[in-house]
């Protein structure tokens, strides 16, 4: 195992073009990021209103300024109640909340949020006309979290998905093709001692970059952490083991590169864009919502921005941690039982 683990490292180091680009493709995307936003995010614009028995609202049948409804780039999610409402709110999730039932129409915005201001500016103009006057305004006390404060952890959770996916996966079919594990096979080392190895050779890959990333970033745009770092980094850790374990799983009997690089993208694509790596899932018809949660990165990004943005302890995101970790323990058996040496 020692040797095989060795092994995997020169090869991974020694190719300079893989090594590179570990490194050097997170940083061109925070930094694009960042150039491009300067911090923040210009997307729509979500207004939350309550009460309101299912997400999506009938906005004909609310006391809602016409000329509010029809203004372009809202999106109006319904919520249940106020807690609903405000935790999302406050999350960054929504720019503006909206009290249907109120005879003054009461509405609630952060007051360190650009976007809120300028949903209230179109609201109140909106009114203005009908005679109905500015509204009820509560302002709402909310942590400064930048887009990019928010978008961090996804960058650095869909490098890792990428290279556990295609360092495991990837390089077993390719070494099952052109004999090398024909090879391995002739000597003393077993299927679970080989995959170990790679498994284990892979993490600390994964977990090195991420550290050296991490730290690269940081110095560029100071990010936001209100948690602990040793549990943002065990929560990372987690979901590394979890991502190369469905590599493993991938690799166990394929033996097309095509084939391969054709499942890994079916896999790896939904996760990039319904785990909310790049934008947030609030206002998505529910099933979509529901099909995320079966997506090991979901789980690992809902934990990081846990315990980055809100000060989550490590007990308190454990139940996403426990679904990485089975998710591993049945990818890794299935991985084991299917594995084979030849073609």
């Amino acid at each position: 195992m020692w040797a095989m683990f060795k092994a995997r490292n020169y090869e991974f180091f020694r190719d300079k073009a893989a090594f590179g680009w570990n490194f050097l493709f997170p940083f061109l995307i925070i930094a694009g990021f960042g150039i491009i936003f300067g911090g923040q995010d210009y997307s729509g614009f979500k207004v939350g209103v309550f009460p309101s028995a299912t997400q999506s609202v009938m906005l004909a049948e609310t006391n809602l300024p016409q000329k509010f409804i029809e203004t372009n780039h809202l999106e109006f999610i319904g919520f249940q109640g106020l807690e609903q409402g405000l935790d999302k709110l406050r999350h960054h999730k929504i720019d503006f909340l909206i009290r249907l039932d109120s005879s003054t129409m009461q509405y609630w915005l952060l007051d360190s949020s650009p976007k809120g201001y300028i949903v209230e500016r179109l609201f109140q103009a909106g009114r203005i006309p009908e005679g109905e006057g500015y509204g009820e305004r509560v302002e709402v006390e909310g942590g400064d979290i930048r887009y990019i404060d928010w978008l961090f952890p996804g960058i650095l959770a869909m490098n890792m998905m990428f290279s556990a996916l295609w360092g495991v996966g990837y390089i077993i079919v390719r070494y099952r093709k052109n004999g090398v594990l024909k090879r391995l096979k002739a000597t003393p080392l077993t299927a679970f001692e080989y995959l170990s190895a790679q498994a284990l050779s892979r993490i600390f890959l994964l977990m090195f970059t991420l550290v050296v990333v991490w730290i690269g970033s940081d110095l560029l745009f100071s990010f936001y952490v209100a948690g602990s770092y040793l549990d943002l980094f065990i929560v990372f850790f987690f979901g590394s083991l979890s991502l190369t374990s469905i590599g493993l799983l991938l690799a166990a009997r394929g033996i097309s590169e095509e084939f391969t690089s054709g499942a890994l993208n079916f896999i790896a694509w939904p996760m990039m864009f319904l785990s909310e790596v790049w934008f947030s899932l609030e206002g998505a018809p529910q099933w979509v919502k529901t099909f995320s949660q079966v997506l090991p990165l979901t789980h690992l990004l809902q934990a990081a921005r846990k315990i980055m943005n809100d000060g989550a302890t490590l007990a308190e995101v454990s139940g996403e941690c426990f679904i990485m970790l089975a998710i591993t323990l049945i990818c890794l058996v299935l991985g084991a039982a299917l594995f084979s040496w030849n073609e």
